[in-house]
């Protein structure tokens, strides 16, 4: 069952409309896991950074031995084509993927230049600006380079995010805050994580456990064009349960604010919604 609604798929070097079927059964992605996906927005009749979006997609594949392709710049005018033909009011996402079609040595290296692509269009509308979460600890940490690939997004990686996701929600909050192999705060089941104290800005520092994202580095940006001091720490929970702020950076709804940490309340501040404001002033003039 797809997330959104009204879907357009390109496949075999077309666009088709619906949900279609892409994958076969013996395709070394669908019993090994080797699949990459990323994830864009069109909002507003905008699609902010889609070039680096596409970019890493193409990255991921590599880091997961799957052959890219399809060059960004090629998969950028693809993407925009399929956009034709959606509203401009719409909220699209943007999901273009690559998985890997043969096994090469032993069945499990993915066979190169064997490589199935597609993108998705879905409409899922962004979350208003007074939507927010919580958040709690999980036993759960994210792995390690030598544990799994995580400097690719791979869709091997979301069943511990997902239980991550489910132990927060038995405990009845929104997500989960999540630690790395040392203990620190990494990012959430979903998204990366900053916190404000005392007007200044904070988000943990990227150490090959993680993703550190694209709407991420827009927001550091944006604060220091602002004039707004970020720094990349190593943080601790204790770090967060002190804060003044804490909102939640991803592409999906670009900042979500964090209004709970367990039994620590948070506002909306100050902070967090000229973080959005700036992202989207940012958006229309970049186009």
């Amino acid at each position: 069952m797809a997330t959104g609604t009204d879907i357009r798929t390109y496949h075999d070097g077309r666009w088709h409309e619906g949900d279609i079927a892409v994958i076969r059964a013996s395709d070394h992605g669908a019993w090994l896991g080797t699949t990459v996906f990323d994830g864009a927005r069109y909002v507003h009749g905008l699609a902010p950074d889609l070039d680096k979006h596409c970019a890493r997609t193409n990255a991921s594949a590599e880091a997961l031995m799957i052959t890219p392709t399809v060059s960004a710049q090629e998969m950028v005018g693809i993407v925009r084509e399929g956009l034709a033909a959606c509203p401009r009011d719409a909220a699209i996402y943007i999901r273009p993927m690559y998985w890997a079609l043969d096994g090469g040595p032993m069945g499990i290296l993915p066979e190169m230049g064997a490589t199935g692509f597609a993108i998705a269009l879905e409409t899922i509308p962004l979350a208003p600006p007074e939507a927010s979460t919580t958040l709690t600890t999980t036993r759960f940490r994210r792995p390690v380079m030598e544990d799994a690939v995580v400097n690719a997004k791979a869709g091997c990686l979301y069943p511990n995010n997902a239980r991550m996701l489910a132990e927060a929600r038995a405990k009845g909050f929104g997500n989960a805050l999540v630690a790395d192999a040392l203990g620190n705060v990494a990012e959430s089941a979903s998204s990366n994580v900053f916190i404000v104290k005392d007007g200044e800005v904070f988000t943990p520092i990227p150490n090959g456990t993680f993703l550190a994202g694209i709407t991420r580095a827009r927001h550091i940006a944006n604060l220091r064009a602002d004039g707004v001091k970020v720094h990349e720490i190593t943080m601790s929970f204790e770090d967060v349960h002190a804060a003044d702020e804490v909102f939640l950076s991803g592409n999906m709804h670009k900042v979500t604010p964090v209004t709970a940490f367990d039994d620590t309340a948070y506002p909306i501040g100050p902070v967090t919604k000229r973080v959005r404001e700036m992202y989207w002033d940012w958006a229309a003039t970049a186009g």
